[in-house]
C-alpha cells in the first residue's frame, strides 16, 4: 500500500512561501531598487522550492523512471521521499533527522542569523554616510548576499529540485554582479578608505586567523 499523495497542497505552498519571504524581508529590510531586486530573486527561488515541495513534484515526475530503478520500493509520491539526497544515499530513517537535512538546517539558520546581524550595521552606516566595517562587515564585505546564498544552499540540500538547482547558479552570478556594482559605487564615494577596506577584508569567505 502507498501513502496518500503529499502534493497538490497549494495552500501550504502559499503559506510557506509567504512565511520565508516575509522572514527574509524582516531581516533584510529592502529600501533601494537594488535591495528589492535582491529580495525578489530570493523570493522566486523560495516559490519554486515550495511549489515542488507541496504543489506539483516536477522533479519527481521527470526523474521517476531513473529513481524507481535506482531506489526500488520507495513511494516517491510520499512527502518523505522528496528529501532526495537522503533517499539516494540510503538513509531509511526519518529524513528530517538525516545528515543532509540537519546540515541544511545549519545553513538556513546561519544565513538568517547573518542577515539579522548585518542589517543594523549597514543601516547605521547608511544613515551616517560612512562605510560599514563592523560586525559581519569586519569579516566579509558582502554578508547580506552571502546570507541569501547560505539559505538557498540549505534549501537545496534539504529538498533538491531541477528548477531550483538550475536557478541557483543564475542567482549566485546575479548576486556577485550586484556586489561588484556596489563596490564600484563605494570606491567612487569613499576612495582610498574603501581600497584599504578591500585590501584587509575578503569579499565572501572570512579569513580564519
Amino acid at each position: 500500500m502507498t501513502e496518500p499523495s503529499a502534493y497538490g497542497l497549494w495552500l501550504l505552498v502559499i503559506l510557506n512561501s509567504a512565511v520565508f519571504i516575509l522572514f527574509a524581508a524582516s531581516f533584510f529590510k529592502p529600501q533601494s531598487r537594488q535591495d528589492w531586486r535582491t529580495l525578489g530573486l530570493f523570493s522566486a527561488f523560495v516559490v519554486a522550492l515550495f511549489t515542488e515541495m507541496y504543489g506539483f513534484p516536477l522533479t519527481i515526475y521527470l526523474l521517476s523512471g531513473w529513481l524507481a530503478e535506482r531506489v526500488p520500493g520507495v513511494d516517491f509520491l510520499s512527502h518523505d521521499a522528496g528529501h532526495l539526497l537522503e533517499i539516494l544515499f540510503g538513509w531509511r530513517a526519518n529524513p528530517h533527522f538525516g545528515p543532509f537535512h540537519l546540515l541544511s538546517t545549519l545553513f538556513i539558520i546561519g544565513g538568517f542569523w547573518l542577515l539579522a546581524k548585518a542589517w543594523p550595521v549597514l543601516y547605521a552606516a547608511q544613515q551616517g554616510g560612512t562605510l560599514a566595517t563592523s560586525g559581519p562587515y569586519a569579516r566579509i564585505r558582502h554578508p547580506q548576499y552571502a546570507a541569501f546564498l547560505l539559505v538557498m544552499t540549505g534549501f537545496l540540500l534539504q529538498w533538491p529540485t531541477l528548477v531550483t538547482a538550475a536557478m541557483f547558479p543564475i542567482l549566485a552570478f546575479t548576486y556577485v554582479r550586484l556586489a561588484h556594482r556596489e563596490e564600484r559605487e563605494a570606491l567612487a564615494r569613499f576612495g582610498d578608505a574603501y581600497r584599504a577596506y578591500v585590501d584587509e577584508v575578503p569579499g565572501w569567505w572570512p579569513r580564519f586567523k
